[in-house]
């Protein structure tokens, strides 16, 4: 017994997706780098930007270092929020994923 084309298609969509919620819900690392600065604007804009340690000594004056377990998030309003804690669950999983 073969397969339709219409079933193999279904099947290959629905394993797609089931991948990409799974990996979602994995969380995917942020590739920061180094020589990088990272910035939210008061406009509410984020922006990257090439760095250089001509001023480093400037940059590190009323740094803070980011504490572990720090949830950074997007608000409906498009404010951005930091929320230091626990974000995930025992199995890893994110603790504020999509509703079920």
């Amino acid at each position: 017994m073969t397969a339709s084309p219409i079933t193999l298609l279904t099947t290959a969509a629905a394993l797609a997706a089931l991948t990409t919620i799974a990996h979602a819900e994995a969380g995917t690392p942020w590739m920061l780098s180094p020589d990088m600065g990272y910035g939210y604007t008061r406009d509410g804009r984020t922006l990257a930007f090439k760095m250089g340690t001509s001023n480093a000594k400037e940059l590190f004056k009323g740094a803070k270092k980011v504490p572990r377990e720090t949830l950074f998030f997007l608000g409906a309003n498009g404010q951005l929020y930091m929320r230091s804690g626990p974000f995930l669950e025992g199995d890893g999983s994110f603790k504020f994923g999509a509703d079920q």
